[in-house]
């Protein structure tokens, strides 16, 4: 049975819901989200919901900076944090809706682990905050990196992430395979071992505007990519003055 796995929301409304309608197009009821349904986005009660649906939905660093604090964050990104928790925090005269949205989010947890796959929403060494960016895998000399191989000592097979938004498939062996460089798609190997970045549904940062997910049926992997209407969300943000424009403009551009 495929499964398809979605990551970094972001409170992107438009975004989630041409995904959806996506997945749905491709006969896939399994949906694993992999983290980050809210931050930066206008829509962080609305992504929420539509992941009470999901098989699996993990915690991620925005997920938790909302429910906690924004430590370690731009000023940017802890403004779109900072406002996300005012919109969601119940008080004590807050209605059903906003218990059951808030208690949904305290209850992700940070990892998923199906027999010789994980799935976490930024590394196997650390669930929600670590990197694992292109400039990671090498080193100077064509080798993977220190911090390469001692990742990879903690995936069995498999490990699907999301966090950078970023989508690829990484070798043991240091290569960090673009979508385009594998025409879209990827078959797994017994005995070798890899981490796939699914991407980002709600602010993709490849240079390509469309939201991006990803469909696992258990041998290969596959990227799919979306349009939506940037446009309309980017209007959104906005009309709101805590979110930086910024935030915004970066849509149009997939950066």
């Amino acid at each position: 049975m495929a499964i398809a796995l979605i990551s970094d929301l972001h409170s992107n409304i438009e975004a989630l819901t041409e995904v959806l309608k996506d997945i749905k197009a491709h006969g896939l009821k399994d949906i694993y989200c992999l983290g980050d349904l809210v931050g930066y986005g206008p829509n962080p009660a609305e992504v929420i919901e539509l992941c009470f649906e999901t098989k699996i939905c993990l915690l991620g660093n925005h997920d938790e900076g909302v429910l906690k604090s924004a430590y370690g964050f731009s000023p940017i990104a802890k403004g779109a944090v900072d406002w996300t928790r005012d919109q969601l925090r119940p008080g004590f005269f807050s209605g059903a809706r906003k218990k059951r949205i808030w208690t949904f989010l305290r209850g992700l947890p940070v990892v998923f682990k199906v027999d010789d796959i994980l799935f976490v929403h930024a590394s196997p060494r650390d669930p929600v905050l670590e990197y694992i960016l292109r400039s990671d895998c090498m080193d100077l000399f064509g080798k993977p990196s220190d911090k390469i191989v001692d990742i990879f000592a903690k995936v069995e097979w498999l490990c699907f992430a999301g966090h950078t938004h970023d989508p690829g498939v990484i070798t043991e062996d240091g290569r960090f395979l673009r979508p385009a460089d594998i025409e879209g798609k990827f078959t797994f190997e017994k005995g070798k071992r890899y981490i796939i970045n699914v991407g980002s549904v709600g602010q993709p940062r490849d240079g390509d505007t469309r939201a991006c997910y990803a469909i696992f049926d258990g041998e290969s992997v596959q990227f799919r990519r979306v349009e939506y209407d940037y446009r309309k969300t980017m209007e959104k943000i906005f009309t709101v003055p805590r979110l930086d424009r910024k935030l915004g403009e970066r849509l149009a551009v997939g950066k």
